[in-house]
């Protein structure tokens, strides 16, 4: 069963591409649709007389299924590192330059120090006549390489031209190799950025009440620097808004749009509301629903080979290593259930779970779709009609999009994982003693299609889950703004109105009066909405 994270994040690799990690693999993740996991396996399922990879996918989709309206408290950790990448690197994929054109030099010139170094250790001098061989080898393989690499231009130019089929698969294939400043730059970003980062989520998921709480932060720690960050979000699923902690955004606004905000978003929720009357009546309530059967069909139809009982104490020697601080808490249980999948299998689970959920929606709400149904996301006409920006365009912009997605599912690459067997994802389940779901671990393994420094990242999140407590979501923020209202938030929608109207007077900052002056269409927007 796949959370929604997992359906953002883990279309490997096409979407890498195109959507920003850090935010959408954890804060979607932690959440929250999916009601994820405080359930238990069942007298059933709980003890199985043999752990078979098909009593583990039954076990598994029972407890996921039953925990859907089970409320839970909820915390999450996300750490990204690319310890794989720098350590293990593929030595026939490794060059000595960074640049094709100075590969043969370069490379002759490294060759050429390490028979230094070797005459060195052994208090001999490199001209000695003991070294000739090797010199002249050095010399013979360097020509042998100029040779080549010049027949390679040319041929370019002259088809007649050949060259050294060892060479033209080098030459033609260099920019996907590895070179001395991928390694150097992969360093820099583990030690300077992804060591010292963490990501951490935590909140309650109450179904039955229609809230959930998040408070998502982001740290950084390093020798000379500590910094941090939190967002608090609170749902209103009944209500169809979402609340935003406006402090994090005012000093932002202010200094960018609107100079006359002053201390007015001070202790204050800024009010998003998902539906602004133009959505057909229950469209929330129907996403859910196809979200769910979406999830329910493409796990039934998952491989039972995909999925295994493991022994807990076999996590410690998995490779690349578990990061330290998230093993404890998984090594304490009583039962583990792995799946795994390459990243063939989770593409085509991506396509599935959007074809399903596409047509669900659509056959429900065939308005939703009629009036878009030549969508690109590569569409730049800007001459938008006057409800573009209505919750319903936006739903019809969405699913527009998501059908060219499928309609171009032909064209996406699919990499082998350098993990083996072709893994890209690995969903770790633990149970306790009593057969609740404690946690959820999931490890993406990610590949750049460019060779950069973020070739090979590894991904792991961690959710755990617990029963509610009473202490308050929001520990930072005062106790009369823990639950949005009326009083203590900023309505999106109309402060748009406002503000807009501001601009109309002929105030606002240079970046905002530029702005307000591109999008005429949006003034008018804005305007009629109510």
């Amino acid at each position: 069963m796949k959370t929604v994270h997992q359906a953002i994040v883990g279309r490997l690799p096409s979407t890498i591409k195109n959507h920003t990690l850090l935010t959408s693999v954890f804060i979607t993740g932690a959440l929250l649709l999916t009601g994820c996991q405080s359930t238990s396996l069942g007298q059933s399922s709980s003890v199985t007389a043999q752990q078979t990879p098909t009593a583990a996918k039954t076990a598994l989709a029972t407890a996921l299924k039953k925990q859907r309206r089970q409320s839970f408290s909820y915390h999450g950790n996300l750490e990204i590192n690319n310890d794989q990448y720098v350590t293990n690197v593929d030595q026939a994929e490794l060059v000595t330059a960074d640049y094709v054109d100075t590969y043969c030099e370069e490379t002759h010139d490294q060759a050429y120090a390490d028979l230094v170094a070797q005459a060195q250790t052994q208090n001999n001098d490199v001209m000695d006549a003991e070294y000739d061989a090797q010199r002249a080898a050095l010399k013979d393989t360097y020509l042998e390489c100029s040779d080549a690499y010049e027949a390679w231009i040319e041929s370019d130019y002259d088809s007649d031209i050949t060259v050294p089929p060892s060479y033209q698969q080098l030459f033609d294939n260099y920019y996907d190799k590895t070179t001395p400043s991928d390694i150097k730059k992969a360093k820099l970003l583990d030690a300077y950025l992804l060591k010292p980062l963490s990501i951490n989520a935590q909140g309650i998921y109450q179904p039955m009440v229609g809230e959930a709480t998040m408070l998502a932060s982001v740290q950084y720690k390093a020798r000379n620097h500590q910094s941090s960050i939190n967002q608090p979000i609170y749902i209103d699923f009944k209500n169809g808004n979402i609340y935003l902690w406006a402090d994090n955004f005012a000093m932002l606004n202010s200094e960018l749009l609107d100079d006359k905000l002053g201390t007015t978003w001070q202790n204050k929720w800024l009010k998003v509301a998902l539906d602004d009357g133009t959505l057909p009546k229950g469209f929330g309530s129907e996403v859910i629903k196809a979200h769910f059967e979406a999830l329910d069909r493409t796990f039934e139809a998952a491989p039972v080979s995909q999925f295994d009982y493991v022994a807990p104490n076999t996590l410690v020697s998995l490779s690349p290593k578990l990061p330290e601080h998230q093993l404890p808490a998984m090594l304490a249980s009583d039962q583990v259930i792995r799946r795994l999948q390459s990243a063939e299998s989770y593409e085509q689970f991506y396509q599935d779970y959007m074809r399903i959920f596409y047509n669900h929606i659509t056959e429900q709400y065939p308005e939703l779709v009629k009036s878009n149904e030549a969508y690109s996301e590569n569409d730049t006409n800007m001459d938008v009609s006057t409800d573009t920006f209505t919750s319903k365009a936006l739903v019809q912009q969405a699913l527009a999009a998501m059908k060219n997605s499928m309609n171009n599912d032909g064209n996406v690459e699919t990499v082998e994982d350098e993990m083996g067997a072709d893994t890209a994802v690995q969903e770790l389940y633990g149970f306790d003693k009593r057969g609740k779901l404690a946690w959820q671990h999931t490890r993406n393994t990610l590949h750049t299609a460019s060779n950069t420094s973020d070739k090979g990242l590894v991904i792991d999140a961690l959710q755990q889950y617990s029963a509610i407590n009473k202490d308050i979501a929001f520990p930072n923020l005062p106790n009369d703004a823990q639950v949005p209202n009326d009083s203590n938030s900023v309505d999106a929608r109309q402060y748009s109105k406002e503000l807009l109207q501001y601009y109309r007077d002929g105030n606002g900052t240079a970046l905002g009066k530029m702005m307000f002056n591109l999008l005429p269409m949006a003034q008018d927007e804005f305007a009629a909405i109510d």
